[in-house]
């Protein structure tokens, strides 16, 4: 899927599942101080929906799958007892980077001295399949893009996901939801297999009324795609540098 197109103007951030104002860097540090439940809530949420970037890494070192799904429980575990919020330096902007760094610190300090997880132990924070994980990793590039590289882009794709299904969501909240089904199609850069015409006929519109519900969708991902993205940046990270930065990882 070509996410390129059609990125609109941004809009202010919320985090998902209410009406919680802030950034992911908020919720770090609001969780870390052990004074909001919502912000523990929306913390375990961004850690299930960021889980396999942090896989894929893990696998890209060269962790056999069992190791690689360990892993990853280990450290979300860890994540929410805020082992890593020490770590934890809004200035540098990005959050995806204080998550990897995080990772990596876990991986190197943690991981080997812990001999109370093992498959099957007492770790089920990802609710996991274990074949969907497999598969995606199978899609990935070949093995010579390296691990940092491997989760920009996994980062990329699991951001994009969201979008779409936040933006599907809300079509369907709004009553829309055949509309969206019939049109998400053309958030990408792949052409559809039926016209206008076509879809209008099978949606009771007007072919007019098609071209201006697609460019409506279109503008509402983008929209969506650069508040998901500002949730994830503080400081003086700009949310146009990052996404130039995160299409790049996407494309390269």
């Amino acid at each position: 899927m070509n996410h390129r197109d059609d990125i609109s103007r941004s809009e202010e951030p919320t985090v998902a599942g209410g009406g919680f104002n802030t950034t992911l860097w908020s919720v770090v540090m609001l969780a870390g101080q052990e004074t909001s439940p919502e912000a523990a809530s929306a913390l375990e949420h961004l850690c299930r929906t960021y889980w396999y970037p942090l896989y894929a890494y893990a696998r890209r070192q060269g962790h056999s799958p069992p190791d690689g799904q360990d892993l990853t429980q280990q450290f979300f575990a860890g994540f929410l007892e805020k082992k890593y919020f020490g770590l934890a330096n809004p200035d540098r902007g990005r959050f995806r980077s204080f998550l990897l760094a995080s990772f990596k610190h876990f991986l190197a300090n943690e991981y080997h001295r812990s001999q109370t997880a093992r498959r099957g132990g007492q770790y089920a924070f990802v609710s996991w399949d274990e074949t969907e994980a497999e598969t995606y990793y199978g899609n990935e590039p070949a093995h010579e893009t390296s691990p940092d590289k491997l989760f920009e882009r996994a980062w990329v794709l699991t951001l994009l996901e969201k979008v779409v299904k936040d933006l599907q969501q809300e079509y369907v909240g709004a009553g829309k939801g055949k509309i969206f089904d019939a049109l998400h199609v053309f958030l990408s850069g792949e052409k559809s297999e039926s016209t206008y015409a076509e879809i209008g006929e099978a949606l009771q519109m007007s072919e007019s009324a098609v071209k201006m519900a697609v460019s409506r969708l279109r503008q509402r991902y983008g929209e969506k795609l650069r508040s998901e993205i500002a949730h994830t940046l503080t400081g003086s990270a700009r949310v146009e540098d990052e996404l130039r930065h995160l299409l790049a990882a996407l494309s390269g």
